[in-house]
C-alpha cells in the first residue's frame, strides 16, 4: 500500500547513446489557468519519473517545472558527495529565481520520495507563496524491502566512513508493481555497471550510494524536528489522505498513476477556486 498526502496552505524518455546530459535539463510546461506547480523527483531518481503527471497538469492548464536535483545526471562518484542541503537548494532556486520566481497566480509543489520531503521545506520555508503541497509516498524511514541485508549493513555505513564506499545495487521490484514497466526497467539494472549513466535519465541510478541513505536519514532527521513547528500545510484544516492499493513506491508512474494525478489535480484546483483565481477554460 502507497499513501499520498495533500495539503493545504493559508491563502519515460528515450536517451543519447555514450554520457547521458538529458537527465540534465529541468523541463516546463507553459499553463493557462495561472497557477505553477513544482514537481520534485525522488533520490537518485530523474525528472522523467514526473512526466506523467506534469502532462496531466499542463492539460488541466497549470504550469509545470520540474527541476533537476542538485548532480543527479553527473557520474555517481560525484553524486555520492552531495549534501541533501544541495538537493534543496536547486528546489529553492526554482522559485526565487527560477521560472516560478515570476508566478503571480498560486504556487503549489509536489514531491516523490524524498521529494516528498523537500517539497515540505519549501513550503515551510516560503509560507506566503506556496499555496498547496502533496507528499507522493514520502520517505520517512527506510525498511530496505528490496534488499533485507541492507538493515544490517547500514548503522555500520552511516557511523563510519565506510559510507563512501558502500552501495545497495536496486533489485526486484524496483519500487514498480506495473510488470511492463518493471521488465524494462530491469533489462536495464539487471546489466549495469556501477560507474555507466547511459540510461540514467530514463530509469534513474541502478546503485544507490549508501552516504546518499545517510543524507536522507539526516534530513529526515531534520525534518521530524522541525515538524510540529511547521504550521502550513502540516497544520492546514484542508488537507486529505488517499490510499493506493495496486501501486509500489514509484506511484507517479505505476498502476495508479491516473488516481494519483486525478486527487492532486482536484485538490489544487479547490485551493485555486478558494483563492479566486480564474477558471480553466
Amino acid at each position: 500500500m502507497s499513501v499520498v498526502f495533500s495539503l493545504g496552505l493559508k491563502n519515460f524518455i528515450r536517451p543519447a547513446s555514450g554520457r547521458d546530459s538529458s537527465i540534465k535539463s529541468e523541463f516546463s510546461l507553459k499553463g493557462n489557468n495561472g497557477c505553477t506547480v513544482i514537481l520534485i523527483h525522488g533520490l537518485t531518481g530523474t525528472p522523467n519519473e514526473m512526466k506523467f503527471l506534469a502532462g496531466f497538469l499542463n492539460r488541466k492548464g497549470y504550469s509545470v517545472i520540474c527541476p533537476r536535483l542538485a548532480n543527479h545526471g553527473e557520474p555517481i562518484s560525484v553524486l555520492k558527495n552531495t549534501k541533501w542541503q544541495d538537493f534543496y537548494e536547486s528546489v529553492r532556486d526554482v522559485l526565487i529565481k527560477g521560472d516560478a520566481a515570476n508566478s503571480s497566480g498560486p504556487i503549489f509543489a509536489a514531491g516523490l520520495s524524498m521529494g516528498a520531503l523537500l517539497a515540505l521545506l519549501l513550503a515551510d520555508e516560503f509560507k506566503d507563496r506556496v499555496s498547496g503541497v502533496s507528499c507522493l509516498a514520502p520517505t520517512l524511514f527506510y525498511d530496505g524491502w528490496n534488499t533485507p541485508h541492507s538493515k544490517y549493513l547500514l548503522p555500520l555505513g552511516y557511523n563510519t566512513p565506510l559510507r563512501h564506499f558502500f552501495y545497495f545495487k536496486e533489485e526486484p521490484p524496483y519500487g514498480i508493481k506495473s510488470e511492463a514497466i518493471r521488465q524494462r526497467v530491469h533489462r536495464y539494472y539487471s546489466n549495469a555497471r556501477l560507474n555507466d549513466i547511459t540510461n540514467v535519465a530514463q530509469y534513474g541510478y541502478p546503485y544507490f550510494p549508501v552516504s546518499l541513505l545517510h543524507q536522507l536519514q539526516l534530513l529526515v532527521k531534520y525534518l521530524s524536528i522541525k515538524l510540529p513547528s511547521i504550521e502550513f500545510p502540516v497544520k492546514s484544516e484542508m488537507k486529505e489522505m488517499i490510499l493506493l492499493y495496486d501501486s509500489y513506491h514509484v506511484i507517479t508512474a505505476d498502476h495508479e498513476r491516473d488516481i494519483v494525478a486525478d486527487r492532486m489535480e482536484s485538490f489544487f484546483n479547490r485551493i485555486r477556486v478558494n483563492a479566486g483565481s480564474k477558471t480553466v477554460p
